[in-house]
């Protein structure tokens, strides 16, 4: 536990204030913009095709778990039966990534949850967590989580609560900074200014 006050954050590393989110029963689903796309479930992905992905739509936000992680750990993950990954699409062009983790019997985590940065705004958001929502509350399942961070989109904890998730944790992640490992090229995420 932190005591109260500020902490330093050694240089080269990254804080973020993670908000952890969940739901308890299935909410009505939100109206939604007619948009473009379509969700397309991937069966056994590919690291590489999948890092591609999360780098595309995480990459503003500093995303790096599923980066660090070796292949054979990663490829794990995305063979499990009860992980759950999809690609948005437009058309030929990847729009965004969605990941569900069902491998916690009664819940389901939304593990990822994003969009390439083309599709923020404009109502994209909303048709895939509709649709993630959807695909989430299935038999047997209870409880849908999900964490944010202070290093996502400023909207994305509003949007969490808007759409039907009640925040019950909170905690101070601090990490090597991605982008100092080569993980993200540094001019990633200009906002989080890169402390050597």
């Amino acid at each position: 536990m932190l005591d109260a006050g500020f902490h330093r954050v050694p240089k080269g590393h990254i804080a973020a204030v993670v908000t952890h989110l969940e739901m308890r029963a299935r909410p009505a689903p939100r109206p939604e913009a007619k948009v473009s796309l379509a969700l397309e479930r991937v069966e056994r992905p590919d690291p590489d095709w999948y890092r591609r992905l999360f780098r595309t739509v995480g990459a503003d936000y500093l995303w790096f778990g599923r980066l660090e992680m070796t292949d054979a750990d990663l490829a794990a993950i995305l063979a499990d039966p009860k992980v759950e990954v999809y690609a948005v699409r437009d058309g030929s062009e990847e729009a965004g990534l969605l990941e569900l983790d069902f491998r916690t019997p009664t819940e389901c985590e939304l593990a990822y949850f994003g969009l390439a940065p083309g599709y923020v705004g404009g109502g994209s958001g909303r048709w895939l967590m509709n649709r993630a929502i959807r695909r989430a509350w299935r038999d047997g399942v209870d409880r849908v989580w999900v964490h944010t961070c202070s290093l996502d989109h400023p909207a994305a904890l509003e949007f969490y609560l808007r759409s039907g998730f009640t925040p019950f944790a909170r905690e101070i992640e601090i990490a090597e900074d991605p982008r100092l490992r080569g993980l993200l090229p540094e001019n990633a995420a200009p906002q989080v200014p890169l402390l050597r």
